[in-house]
């Protein structure tokens, strides 16, 4: 079963918004929370509350940074 994870439950933060795109350039969480000075923990509550935003549910056969990434990149041609 394919999900549409086009639909976004709600808008994106700009904090939100500028995670993703370091997400989609290929950047880990470490790097992100470097770039943004912030800590890690913030970063993964960020990408947790963007997934959700995207209704993206996390499980053993899905990568959720990877959906993500496509989410937001289709999101952003709107």
């Amino acid at each position: 079963m394919t999900t549409d994870i086009t639909i976004l439950t709600r808008e994106l933060t700009p904090f939100e918004q500028l995670v993703l795109g370091l997400l989609c350039e290929g950047k880990t969480n470490s790097a992100i929370a470097h770039e943004t000075s912030h800590t890690e923990k913030v970063i993964e509550n960020t990408v947790s509350r963007a997934a959700k935003a995207f209704n993206i549910k996390s499980d053993p056969q899905t990568n959720t940074r990877v959906l993500l990434a496509l989410a937001f990149r289709r999101s952003e041609e709107r």
